[in-house]
């Protein structure tokens, strides 16, 4: 366990280039509309290693978030347990960095790992029927989501385009994510030394593009094409890590 610090405003960079939405396709089209503004999406990122023995029932159960499409279900793998005998292949300091973060905003006295955060609002260790309220009391917080309408181009840019909203309290972080939709790995040390683990929608990129004043807005995230079984997500936080005021996603076909 670590204690908590400061988030230093930076990208997460988890992949070695930028990629975007140059084949996604999402109920058959694709794009990913704004819909009911009451209706979500929801935001679940799941704090993870590879390297604890404690993770993987919530690594299963997050995946199975990741089938509702009320939900944008991210998984964040901290490298704060690659000490222990087995480096987790998609651990990184920057999310580790982002955990600590919650844990300052959210007044934890520690990181820990598994650790579900809803919507920004909070946290659990990835108990069900606790996941269930706080994504109840996420649905009750606003009563109007900023939920992104997601498309792509004749080039395959993303586009992203937000209606007005009223912000509060300053702008909010318009953040974009790749992730596998998953991942299986063979742990040949550590905790879970022998046994292959099943990872879902493992993040692989992840930046903030830019501040958003509440305006409405379109943007074009230039390039290259995603590969099969892979995602895109853009969360709306209000900044400095506060609680999510929009998300959507796109996803390629997958038959995993």
């Amino acid at each position: 366990m670590l204690p908590s610090s400061v988030l230093p405003r930076r990208s997460l960079l988890l992949g070695s280039t930028l990629v975007a939405a140059a084949s996604l396709i999402d109920g058959g089209q694709n794009r990913a509309l704004a819909g009911d503004a009451v209706s979500g999406p929801w935001v679940v990122e799941l704090f993870t290693s590879q390297g604890c023995s404690s993770c993987p029932p919530a690594d299963a159960y997050l995946g199975r978030l990741a089938k509702r499409p009320d939900i944008v279900a991210l998984s964040f793998h901290v490298d704060y347990w690659d000490y222990i005998g087995w480096k987790d292949p998609f651990a990184s300091r920057e999310t580790t960095d982002r955990q600590r973060a919650y844990a300052r905003v959210l007044k934890q006295r520690y990181v820990y790992t598994p650790e579900m955060v809803v919507d920004g609002i909070g946290d659990d260790t990835g108990q069900a029927s606790a996941i269930d309220a706080l994504l109840k009391q996420a649905a009750q917080r606003t009563p109007k989501r900023a939920t992104p309408d997601l498309s792509r181009d004749a080039s395959g840019n993303l586009i992203i385009k937000l209606a007005a909203y009223r912000l509060e309290n300053g702008p909010a972080d318009v953040q974009l994510a790749i992730y596998d939709r998953k991942q299986s790995t063979k742990v040949a040390r550590g905790e879970n030394g022998g046994h292959t683990l099943d990872n879902f929608n493992v993040v692989r990129h992840f930046e903030t593009l830019r501040n958003w004043d509440g305006s409405p807005a379109t943007w074009s995230v230039p390039a290259g094409p995603l590969q099969p079984g892979q995602g895109i997500a853009v969360l709306v936080q209000r900044a400095d890590q506060g609680p999510m005021i929009g998300a959507n996603k796109l996803e390629l076909a997958f038959s995993g």
